[in-house]
């Protein structure tokens, strides 16, 4: 568990983060998101000493990062950040295995741990293990990143905006993979973005910052429907927030009985999928699969009026 407790950090005469409190549950997500300025950045970075704080508290695990030395902290929390920071001189394999050989790991162990975060990365070790940061595309040297982050096994993973320079498909599968790495080790994910859109899709808990102070955190679905100030509103968008709120349920949510013809759409999708097909396809209805087997329908009505603006 993150405890932030009454943070500040002033530069000048300028609050830039102006006492924050925050909690942060262990094995989840949670997305700092904001416009240019607002402080995210800084107050993630004071999680690992990067940023020394003005006044306040943060413990992890009950115990207060004040007291820890900042390299020993930092060895124990990972951190990705936009661009990939990767060195460019070491092969990815040495990349990947900075902070095991900073922790003194033997050299099996640490080709193990090399060799299952690239495969797990979907980077076969035999083609990439040896190659240098130049020779990979910028979505593989990211992905490259984040297993370097990832290599000593921490607790908490840190991310500056680690998507931010890759293109709208890229940017999507990298955020699959976090999704799906941090469900297999449990990490504890702190995200820094200005992206809404992302911060909705990763987040399990999205902050809201401005202007240094801490605006909103819940969940992002409490977010949507309620915005606490009308900053937060806006930030969510007006007009896109019944779609918003539709991709964050799934159609098995919306079951209705019946089952029309046509091509199935699985039980799992999202509201907003389900909403695209019936409009795309011009129908009414679409029967609804569960493990093989049709169990109902969504219907164009019901849809229509969950993404009519409140």
């Amino acid at each position: 568990m993150i405890e932030i407790d009454d943070i500040t950090k002033v530069y000048n005469t300028t609050a830039v983060v102006d006492r924050v409190t925050l909690t942060i549950e262990p094995h989840s997500i949670c997305v700092i998101v904001g416009t240019s300025g607002s402080g995210k950045t800084t107050l993630m970075r004071m999680i690992n000493k990067l940023v020394e704080p003005t006044s306040g508290h943060i413990r992890i695990d009950g115990q207060d990062i004040a007291g820890i030395p900042a390299y020993e902290l930092r060895r124990r929390i990972g951190y990705a950040i936009q661009g990939h920071g990767l060195f460019p001189h070491r092969t990815v394999g040495q990349n990947v295995a900075t902070v095991p050989k900073l922790l003194g790991w033997d050299k099996r162990k640490t080709a193990d741990r090399v060799d299952e975060l690239l495969s797990l990365f979907q980077l076969d070790p035999a083609e990439f293990r040896d190659r240098l940061p130049h020779e990979l595309s910028g979505g593989q040297q990211q992905r490259v990143g984040v297993a370097r982050a990832l290599a000593a096994g921490p607790n908490i993973l840190l991310m500056d905006e680690p998507y931010g320079a890759l293109d709208p498909v890229i940017r999507a599968k990298a955020q699959e993979d976090l999704l799906s790495i941090q469900r297999r080790f449990g990490t504890t994910v702190v995200l820094v973005t200005h992206d809404m859109e992302e911060a909705i899709h990763l987040g399990d808990v999205i902050a809201v910052m401005d202007k240094g102070k801490l605006l909103q955190c819940d969940k992002p679905a409490e977010i949507i429907a309620n915005p606490a100030t009308p900053f937060v509103a806006e930030l969510i968008g007006t007009s896109e927030r019944p779609f918003r709120l539709l991709s964050l349920a799934t159609v098995a949510d919306h079951l209705e009985p019946g089952t029309p013809d046509g091509e199935p759409i699985d039980a799992t999708a999202s509201l907003r999928d389900a909403y695209a097909e019936l409009l795309w396809s011009g129908r009414s209805a679409l029967p609804v699969r569960r493990d093989g087997q049709l169990v109902g329908q969504v219907t164009l009505d019901a849809l229509a009026r969950l993404a009519r603006p409140q």
